[in-house]
């Protein structure tokens, strides 16, 4: 369901005097946020970062103690760049061959303070970057169709503090900045009908075989996943921060279903092992499995909420969250804090868990070295949707799916990011009559379905609002979304909007009239993935030209084949696309024969050289039309 809303009309009185004018004002310390913050100012912009939290970092920072990421060489550039700090930070501390390093599965796993340290000293390298954390988003102010600032108060309190900026960033999880500033969004689900999409609307499905179930309509609403925390527990006695007591408004029967699927056998191991699912042994067959554990370094674990058994009381909790006003959003925030609390201390306590799986239970606490200034809980609710914004364009689960023409997913010409995450999503509503295998909504890693896929630069850019970029809140669908929703995949987008800020500023234009063939060219660049292949790395020097020609229908499927010799069909097929035109010369009699040296020198215009008879791989033939097509010079870092 499409709606919008208008933050224009508020007046703030007592307004602070106004910042300085910023190139870039990002509004959301999220991974996505950081990103775009911390390649603007590489660029040399001046950057203000704004975050409703006192901290920064979003869900990475707060309890999601692994980057969720099934393809990890679809997704490099800054991502890529935290990983590698993260690896190192657990190397220098512990030795190479240290547990805590294998635990950290090379920077992928990390313990929540550890991952608030590595973005705070990639922000810190920036001495372009202001950080104003605690601040309230009030208003959003615009002259035509253009935001030209933001309006803020301090959450601590204060005046109000106005933001200038030449371009924005709306890297908020709920898409609060678009929103007051009056673009479009989606919120709920859309119908099946509406985008062919084959999980799209209400959908029951079985989440070990993939069948859809009775129940299932296909039909829209404006229903959102369930929101939880992201915890993170320690098996150290020592740094055990243990619940004494239940959290306010405790109520033991929310927690009872799950003793249900105990006893009705739902609480055994799945059919099929997934790794990095939060499958973990010790808790199958128990009520425990209401938590999915992944262990991580210092004898810590990431917990998430389970979606599968039917007793998972979270569902419903946050359906007025996303439109809510901030005092709304704290109730609903405290109360599934509560829950969540609620429910660690059900398993350990209650009488009607089997007294050797509370014992179980009794293993697991927060972590007294974690969140220290908030009880040793997580301060980022998991906002797993919310607002959508109303793009330029619209992805679909149809955009994250091979198709029946090539065997990879649909080529996007503007692609500036790739995606690869299944499509995966949490229930929308608690246990209906009548349904005993899965909850409605709950779509379970599509990874039959989805593959790596490409995202539009236009997925970013708001109908008609101008002077902004949203890079967390892209215009996706319900189901598509629920494949972007990964914070390596918004930091990848992030990293493009900031490289468009600067790009948008540079050549004095909006930023949907950025040269997206440029903007493609710096991030291809910098180590950027636009198109993923399953053969090449970044060590292949024709490793730009690849990602970019991806992005023209150069490669009918998932292999570059760099090294193959090509041949005059593909020559001739790969200049039409690269240049629009036919090639210069006339095509041989056999078309199947290898393009060699002496070939390219005709294209050229020039005399063959010695080496006039060897043939040209694919992938000097992709740079020499890479060079070609080249329209500017990069920019500098």
């Amino acid at each position: 369901m499409i709606r919008r809303v208008c933050g224009l009309a508020v007046l703030c009185a007592g307004i602070a005097a106004a910042e300085p004018l910023y190139d870039v004002v990002v509004y959301g310390g999220t991974p996505g946020g950081i990103a775009a913050a911390v390649q603007a100012a590489r660029l040399g912009r001046s950057v203000a970062l704004l975050e409703y939290h006192p901290h920064l970092g979003g869900m990475t920072a707060s309890g999601l103690g692994k980057s969720d990421i099934e393809t990890r060489e679809a997704v490099s550039g800054l991502f890529r760049e935290f990983v590698a700090r993260v690896h190192r930070h657990y190397v220098s501390r512990y030795g190479a061959d240290s547990e805590n390093v294998r635990l950290c599965r090379e920077g992928y796993y990390y313990e929540p303070s550890v991952a608030e340290k590595i973005l705070g000293e990639m922000i810190a390298g920036q001495k372009q970057i202001r950080v104003f954390p605690s601040r309230r988003l009030e208003e959003a102010v615009r002259n035509g169709k253009r935001v030209t600032a933001i309006r803020v108060r301090p959450r601590g309190g204060g005046p109000v503090e106005e933001f200038r900026g030449r371009v924005f960033v709306d890297a908020t999880y709920e898409g609060d900045l678009f929103a007051f500033a009056g673009a479009r969004y989606r919120l709920g689900r859309e119908s099946r009908a509406e985008f062919h999409e084959l999980h799209a609307g209400v959908v029951y499905l079985d989440y070990e075989t993939g069948a859809f179930l009775a129940g299932t309509t296909g039909e829209g609403d404006r229903r959102v996943p369930a929101y939880s925390f992201r915890l993170c527990l320690t098996t150290n006695p020592v740094n055990s921060y243990v619940l004494t007591q239940p959290p306010p408004d405790y109520d033991r029967t929310r927690y009872l279903g799950y003793v249900d699927d105990w006893k009705a056998g739902r609480m055994g191991p799945p059919k099929i092992m997934k790794e990095g699912v939060g499958y973990f042994g010790p808790t199958f067959n128990t009520v425990v499995r209401a938590l999915s554990i992944a262990e991580l370094p210092n004898q810590k674990t990431d917990v998430n909420m389970n979606p599968r058994p039917l007793g998972f009381p979270f569902a419903e909790e946050n359906d007025d969250y996303p439109e809510a006003s901030w005092e709304r959003r704290e109730q609903i925030t405290a109360k599934l804090r509560n829950l969540t609390l609620g429910l660690v201390y059900f398993l350990q306590n209650d009488a009607a868990v089997p007294p050797e799986q509370r014992q179980l239970a009794k293993r697991y606490h927060l972590a007294r070295d974690e969140f220290v200034d908030n009880g040793h809980f997580p301060w980022q609710l998991y906002v797993r949707e919310a607002r959508r914004l109303v793009g330029l364009y619209t992805l679909t689960q149809n955009d994250t799916q091979v198709g029946p023409v090539l065997g990879r997913t649909p080529v996007h010409r503007d692609s500036i990011a790739a995606g690869e995450f299944p499509v995966d999503s949490f229930p929308v509503r608690k246990r209906q009559p009548g349904h005993d295998v899965a909850l409605e909504g709950y779509i379970f890693m599509l990874d039959r379905l989805t593959r790596p896929y490409q995202m539009p630069y236009r997925i970013m850019i708001p109908e008609t609002v101008d002077g902004l970029l949203v890079p967390v809140a892209a215009s996706t669908t319900h189901v598509a979304f629920s494949t972007v929703r990964l914070e390596p995949t918004w930091m990848a987008l992030g990293q493009a909007a900031g490289m468009a800020a600067h790009l948008a500023i540079e050549a004095g234009v909006e930023p949907r009239a950025v040269d997206v063939d440029r903007l493609q060219r710096e991030l291809v660049s910098r180590g950027h993935v636009i198109t993923y292949f399953k053969d090449i790395n970044h060590q292949d020097p024709a490793y730009a030209a690849l990602q970019y020609f991806g992005t023209r229908g150069f490669f009918p499927d998932y292999f570059a084949r760099s090294g193959d010799a090509a041949d005059h069909r593909t020559a001739r097929d790969w200049w039409r696309r690269a240049t629009g035109a036919p090639p210069p010369d006339p095509p041989p009699a056999d078309l199947a024969a290898a393009f060699t040296l002496a070939d390219l020198a005709r294209w050229q215009g020039r005399s063959p050289g010695a080496e006039a008879s060897r043939p040209l791989t694919r992938g000097e033939l992709c740079q020499f039309l890479y060079a070609r097509t080249a329209r500017r010079s990069e920019s500098a870092p």
